[in-house]
């Protein structure tokens, strides 16, 4: 992470499916805005024009299977576009910026779910993405749980929503493993709550980051 950039007003929020990552970021958004602040919330992939229609790529299942490798870089080259159009001309002018999904979502879908070396995800950013949220939001919740609210929510899922457990199981151990490595950045949140205690939660914990910082 040491050729990342970390901007203090960059917070994203990761989880795997069902974990509750909409609700959560309203009520980040709802806390900032209450002081008055300029809030960006934007989402991965997507975020810009161009993101989106990559996003479309990446996530209809009426496409052809992407190979991994094909995965992993349309979610850097909307990544790419996402920062430069958006992300960083907002933190630049000063505002906070909270994204549903970050690089951590790489290092978790496409290296732990689909066995890619993290030191190849780790050169793309380094090359090609340059930043890193001050703070990221893990929500966390067993598969079998998550599962079942994706269910409850998503009568058509989307190609990865439509994986099988172990590849999800996979996910939330990569997850767990980027908290483990960087507890200062990661803060697990326990999304097995109800939505609006996970929500207070996630409130808390950015406002006890920014007092750190």
């Amino acid at each position: 992470m040491s050729a990342l950039r970390t901007y203090p007003r960059f917070v994203t929020v990761e989880g795997g499916e069902g974990a509750g990552k909409t609700t959560v970021l309203h009520a980040l958004r709802e806390a900032l805005s209450a002081g008055g602040d300029d809030v960006v919330c934007t989402r991965e992939p997507g975020g810009t024009p161009l993101a989106e229609l990559i996003r479309g790529l990446l996530l209809d299942p009426g496409h052809e299977p992407a190979a991994p490798d094909t995965e992993l870089l349309l979610m850097f080259a909307a990544r790419a576009q996402h920062v430069r159009m958006t992300i960083l001309p907002a933190l630049e002018r000063g505002a906070w910026v909270v994204s549903d999904r970050f690089t951590d979502s790489s290092y978790a879908y496409q290296g732990g779910g689909r066995g890619i070396d993290p030191a190849r995800i780790a050169a793309l950013e380094a090359a090609h993405v340059g930043i890193a949220p001050a703070i990221t939001l893990l929500l966390d919740l067993g598969v079998a749980q998550g599962r079942e609210r994706a269910r409850g929510r998503d009568a058509f899922p989307d190609r990865i929503e439509a994986e099988q457990d172990a590849f999800f199981e996979r996910v939330r151990r990569a997850f767990l493993a980027r908290a483990q490595a960087e507890p200062q950045r990661v803060h697990v949140i326990d999304a097995t709550r109800p939505a609006d205690v996970v929500a207070e939660d996630a409130v808390r914990a950015l406002t006890a980051a920014r007092g750190r910082a």
